[in-house]
C-alpha cells in the first residue's frame, strides 16, 4: 500500500509524543508532568484503551490537516525535546478538539499530546520570548510548537519551614576584615578566598553594557572567566544542539570527582535566562530538576529565603526588579549590610542543597551558577 510522505510524518510525530505514567520513559521525569518548589508533583494515569484509541484517532485528524512543511517543523521540535531551533508552527487558535467529555483548543491539544499530559488550563502555560505570539493577545493565528512554551512554576504558599534559611545566616561576621560573602556561612554567595570576588568588582564597576554576568561553579571552586550578558536571552548549557550562548562543555575543569563530573553530563539543554519587563525569567530545558534561590522570590517581609526546585519544562521568574528595589530600604539591615543579597540568585544543576538535603549550602553542590544582575 502507497504511504505519503505527510502520513509518515504523522505517525513519527505520534510516536514521539509526551510518556504518560506506565510508559516508562515518564517515571524518569524527563520532559513529562511534574509539579515546582519542594518536588510538588502532579503524575498522570495512563489512560485507558479507548480514551487513548480516541486521542490518537483525533490527533491524527487534525495533524492530516496540517502543511506538510508544518509538520515536519513540528516533527523537529518534538524529537529534538527543544532542543533544535525550531520556527513558529502558526495555525488557527479557534479550531476545537474534543477528548471525551473535554473539550481543547488547538494549541492546547498539541501540547498536551507533545509535552504535558496533565496540563488543564492555558493559565498554567508562559510563551517564551522566541515565540512569535510572544507578548500578543487573541491573534486568530497563534504558534502551536509546543517547545515555544514552557509550565509556569507556583510558589507554594505558605512554603514549608525546613526548606528555609534564616535571614541571620545572611548578616556578615563581626570581623572588620570579613568579605561580603561567605560560602560555607551560608551567606548567599561564594567568594573567593582572597578579598572579594571578580563580579562583585564587575557590578561595582558601573558598566552599562551588559545586563547580568554569570559565573559557573563546581563545589568551592569557579570554572572559566565570568561570562557577561548583553542579549536579552542566554542559553547555558552542556551540551545543545545548534547552541549559542555559554556553554559549560568546552571550560576546562580539574575537577575530578565522579559526582561533579555526572552531574555536569546531566546538565545537557540547560537553561535559558531571558530579561523581560517584569523580570528575569529562568527556564529548565533540561532533563532534570534545576534548584534556585533568590530573594526576589520570597515576600520582601520575610526573614528566611526559599530554595525553590523547578522541574524540567518550567519557568520561574527567578528576579523582579520592582521587589529587588524595595530590598534597599533604608532600614532593612540585612539588605544594607551584605548588597549582594538582593541582585544574585543561585541556580544549582540536579542537587539541591538546603535544610531538607544533605547539602547545606551550595558550595557544596557539584554544579551551580552565580547570576549577578547589574541594577544600576
Amino acid at each position: 500500500m502507497f504511504r505519503t510522505k505527510r502520513s509518515g510524518l504523522v505517525r513519527r510525530l505520534w510516536r514521539s509524543r509526551a510518556p504518560v505514567e506506565g510508559d516508562g520513559e515518564a517515571d524518569r521525569g524527563t520532559h513529562g508532568s511534574g509539579g515546582c518548589c519542594m518536588g510538588k508533583t502532579t503524575k498522570v494515569a495512563k489512560s485507558n484503551a479507548g480514551s487513548e484509541a480516541e486521542l490518537k484517532a483525533l490527533t491524527h485528524s487534525i495533524l492530516k490537516k496540517i502543511k506538510e512543511k508544518q509538520l515536519e517543523v513540528l516533527l523537529q521540535a518534538v524529537e529534538s525535546k527543544g532542543g533544535a531551533r525550531s520556527p513558529c508552527l502558526l495555525l488557527p487558535s479557534k479550531v476545537d478538539a474534543k477528548v471525551g467529555q473535554q473539550s481543547y483548543s488547538l494549541p492546547m491539544l498539541l501540547y498536551k499530546v507533545f509535552r504535558w499530559p496533565d496540563l488543564r488550563h492555558s493559565s498554567e502555560l508562559k510563551r517564551l520570548s522566541c515565540c512569535e505570539s510572544y507578548g500578543k493577545i487573541n491573534p486568530e493565528l497563534v504558534c502551536c510548537n509546543p517547545h515555544h512554551m514552557s509550565r509556569l512554576c507556583e510558589l507554594e504558599s505558605p512554603p514549608p519551614p525546613y526548606s528555609r534559611y534564616p535571614m541571620d545566616y545572611l548578616k556578615p561576621p563581626d570581623s572588620p576584615d570579613s568579605g561580603p560573602s561567605s560560602s560555607d556561612t551560608g551567606g548567599t554567595t561564594y567568594s573567593a578566598p582572597v578579598g572579594p570576588s571578580d563580579s562583585l568588582a564587575l557590578q561595582e564597576s558601573g558598566e552599562r553594557a551588559h545586563w547580568c554576568v554569570v559565573a559557573y561553579w563546581e563545589e568551592k571552586t569557579r570554572v572559566g572567566r565570568l561570562y557577561s550578558v548583553q542579549e536579552p536571552s542566554l542559553d547555558i548549557f552542556y551540551d545543545l544542539p545548534q547552541g549559542n550562548g555559554f556553554c559549560l562543555g568546552q571550560l576546562c575543569s580539574d575537577n575530578k570527582s565522579q559526582l561533579v563530573q555526572m552531574v555536569r553530563a546531566k546538565i545537557g539543554y540547560g537553561i535559558q535566562l531571558t530579561r523581560e519587563p517584569d523580570g528575569v525569567w529562568v527556564y529548565n530545558r533540561s532533563c532534570y530538576p534545576i534548584f534556585i534561590k533568590s530573594a526576589t522570590l520570597d515576600n520582601p517581609d520575610s526573614r528566611t529565603l526559599l530554595v525553590h526546585k523547578v522541574f524540567p519544562g518550567f519557568s520561574i521568574k527567578a528576579f523582579d526588579y520592582d521587589k529587588a528595589g524595595s530590598l534597599q530600604r533604608p532600614n532593612d539591615h540585612e539588605f544594607t549590610q551584605q548588597p549582594r543579597t538582593g541582585f544574585t540568585v543561585q541556580i544549582s544543576f540536579v542537587k539541591g542543597w538546603g535544610q531538607c538535603y544533605t547539602r547545606q549550602f551550595i558550595s557544596s553542590c557539584p554544579c551551580w551558577l552565580e547570576v549577578i544582575f547589574n541594577t544600576r
